[in-house]
Formats: C-alpha cells, sequence, structure tokens
C-alpha cells in the first residue's frame, strides 16, 4: 500500500538581503514545530530569494500569519503556497552543463536553454562559477542522456560563439583526478620546434608543415621528423634561448596551483622535446613529463630523435601509463590538447578538452574551451572563481589578473 504524500507548505520570502533573515524566518517556523523538507537560497544583486518547504501544521494558517507577519517585519515579500508531497526525485540522465561566454548574453542562455529543453531535459538548478574573466554559469540539468545532451549543445554553442561543457553528475567530478596536459599552443603559447627552427634560418618552412601536422593533413611521425632534421647544427645552446623565450598559456600557473591543492595529479605529454618539457615541469611542479628527446652530439643538435617518435598513438600510451602510476581509472583523467595529435588522447580521457583547437580536434573531443584562460578548465569540475581567490588569499597569494 502506498503511503499518502504528506501535505506540506512552500514558503517563498523576497526582498533585500541583510544579516537575521534566515534566522528569523527560521526562528518563526520553530515556534510551530514543524519539519523541514528542502530549502534553496540565492543572492543577486543583495536582493534574497528564500525558498523553505516544511510539512503542514495542523493549523498551518496560524503558521501563515506568523510567517507574513515575520517578513512584514523584515520589509520582505512572501508567498505561502499549501499542497501536497516533496519535491520529485531527480531524474535520470544527471549533468552539470556549463556554459562559458565573453560576454555571455542573454541570447545565448535562451539557446542553451532552449536545446534543453528541445532534448526533453529540465534545468534543476543554476549557479555563476566566474564572473571575470570570463562569465561562467553551471547548471545542472536532469532527464536527458548527457551523450545525446553534449552532441545537441555542442552544434548550439558553435553556432552562438561560446563554450558548452557537458559532463555526467556523478562522484567522478567530486574525485582526485590526473590531468594531462600537450604543451605547444597549450600550455604554452606558440610551437616549440619553430622557435628552434628560427635559429636555423627554418622558421616559415618549418611552421608550414606544423599547420598541416596539426590540422591532420599529415602523418604526425613523418612531418616532425622532416621538421627536426631541417635544424641540424643548432647549437644546443638554441634550447636555454627557447625555454627562456616561452610564454605559458594564461592562467596556467594557476590552474596548476590551486588543483595541486587538492590532490590533482598533473602530466605533460607532448609531441615536442624532452629538453623544453622536463624543465617546465620542474618549474610548475608537474609530477609527469613524456616527450621527445632530441639528438645532441658535440653541442649541436643532429637533426634526428632518439628513440621512437610520441606521436598520435604514443600520446595515449603515455596517458594510460601515468593513470596506473597515479592509480585512476581513465575516466578520472582530464586531457587537454589542441592538434591532430591530440585526439588518441583526448578519446583515451574521461573528459577530453579541445583548447583553443583545430576544427578536427573541436569536433572530436568531449567538450571545447576557446577562451584564451587556461584556469577556465576549473569551472568544468565545478570550482569556481570566487573559491580560486579565496583559496590563494588563504595562501598568502594574490590569483594574478588575467590579460583582457
Amino acid at each position: 500500500m502506498d503511503h499518502e504524500a504528506p501535505k506540506t507548505l512552500l514558503i517563498t520570502l523576497s526582498g533585500k538581503d541583510r544579516p537575521g533573515v534566515t534566522s528569523a524566518i527560521f526562528t518563526t517556523l520553530s515556534g510551530a514545530g514543524v519539519e523541514v523538507l528542502d530549502i534553496e537560497q540565492i543572492v543577486l544583486r543583495r536582493r534574497l530569494i528564500l525558498g523553505v518547504l516544511v510539512r503542514a501544521p495542523r493549523d498551518w494558517k496560524k503558521l501563515r500569519a506568523a510567517v507574513e507577519e515575520t517578513a512584514a517585519a523584515l520589509d520582505m515579500g512572501v508567498d505561502v503556497d499549501r499542497g501536497v508531497g516533496d519535491n520529485l526525485a531527480r531524474s535520470q540522465g544527471r549533468s552539470h552543463v556549463t556554459v562559458i561566454g565573453t560576454p555571455l548574453k542573454a541570447g545565448h542562455m535562451a539557446a542553451v536553454a532552449g536545446r534543453i529543453a528541445d532534448s526533453g531535459a529540465n534545468i534543476d538548478r543554476i549557479e555563476r562559477m566566474a564572473r571575470y574573466p570570463v562569465t561562467a554559469i553551471d547548471l545542472h540539468v536532469s532527464g536527458a542522456d548527457p551523450d545525446r545532451l553534449r552532441a545537441l549543445l555542442a552544434a548550439e554553442a558553435a553556432t552562438q560563439g561560446i563554450d558548452v561543457a557537458v559532463q555526467p553528475a556523478n562522484l567522478m567530478r567530486r574525485g582526485m583526478r590526473l590531468i594531462v596536459l600537450d604543451v605547444d599552443s597549450t600550455l604554452v603559447q606558440g610551437e616549440v620546434i619553430e622557435m628552434l627552427a628560427e635559429h636555423a634560418g627554418q622558421a616559415e618552412e618549418v611552421a608550414r608543415v606544423t599547420e598541416q601536422a596539426m590540422a591532420g593533413e599529415l602523418d604526425f611521425e613523418e612531418s616532425l621528423r622532416s621538421r627536426v632534421a631541417l635544424l641540424e647544427g643548432v647549437p644546443a645552446t638554441a634550447l636555454d634561448q627557447v625555454y627562456d623565450d616561452l610564454v605559458l598559456a594564461p592562467g596556467a600557473r594557476t590552474m596548476v596551483r590551486v588543483l595541486r591543492r587538492l590532490g590533482y595529479r598533473f602530466a605533460l605529454v607532448s609531441g615536442g622535446f624532452s629538453q623544453i618539457t622536463d624543465r617546465l615541469a620542474e618549474a610548475l611542479g608537474i609530477h609527469y613529463s613524456h616527450a621527445n628527446e632530441l639528438e645532441i652530439v658535440d653541442g649541436r643538435l643532429t637533426g634526428r630523435i632518439v628513440g621512437d617518435v610520441v606521436d598520435r598513438a604514443g600520446k595515449a600510451t603515455a596517458l594510460r601509463r601515468f593513470a596506473d602510476a597515479v592509480g585512476v581509472p581513465a575516466e578520472a583523467v582530464i586531457a587537454i590538447g589542441d592538434g591532430a595529435n591530440d585526439l588518441d588522447m583526448l578519446a583515451a580521457a574521461g573528459l577530453g578538452i579541445a583548447y583553443n583547437a583545430k576544427q578536427v580536434v573541436q569536433e572530436a573531443a568531449d567538450t571545447s574551451v576557446n577562451v584564451p584562460y587556461l584556469d577556465a578548465i576549473m569551472y568544468l569540475l565545478g570550482i569556481s572563481r570566487e573559491e580560486i581567490e579565496a583559496a590563494d588569499e588563504e595562501a598568502g597569494f594574490t590569483t594574478p589578473a588575467p590579460p583582457l
């Protein structure tokens, strides 16, 4: 025999936020001895909206009068709605949908909400993750398969020129994870091999081949060996100069610093060169690094690579090896890259992110981030800008203001 749903009261209070509002309303409710079933509260530009769902007492009209008296004393509006039952249980197919825009316009949100409605899903909760230097909004969505929702919203994101990430709402998002990063044009701006090519007078030719390789138009290993051959005779000291000239992606240090505090592990997996990536890893506190090794003889580059080339398949193999070393499943790995040689790595990860990537990569990845701030990745993990800045402040560090 089914139990009869309890009679309930939904009390919605709204008005100017000030200390003591929530305390006052619950003091009034405590006088009636009611059972609290649910609470939601938000504050927007110092305006409070507080919703409380309670089990209705026998003399519910008396409680309504007391609540209305308390609200009047607080100079706030109140609505008391009598009904039956609690919130419906969350539907299957729960997802976090993160929307990032610079700026984020009402039309963007209308489009995203429209596609969510088209999928038959419902938006259960919305919260802001960041307002600077991007606006990032996290929507808790239920009632649609995450993969289907991702495909629908990816197309809309491309049309609107915003970033939309869809992730299943499960415990994996809260656990310790491994983040595997490509290096060139992801962790750092530009391509190391092109910077080295300037020292060989081959910058234009190397850049041309690099562009084709990253777009998936050439076999990566073949293109890499041909480009490295052009570096023959370059003094090894050029590697020091290139390292000194590297510019990290905005937000890279912030992302590594904050997530390391939470127990995340990091790995660099690059089709570039270990002489550079190993130094980057050490400087940033990154746990693992895997890249090609340039052969050096008598203080000069020979134009050859030592051992096997770290190609598209090699990157995915390295990702799995590092996941095993950390002791996490592939589902707990986040991979970030921009080029065609990152495709297998992105596919092997639980969450593959195309970061300011070539079109072929954006189409294949789980999600795309096209704002020029690497720390925006943290908003996809449920970490807000306010939490980042507060954690830095507690550690005696001021979060750098990103370049706009």
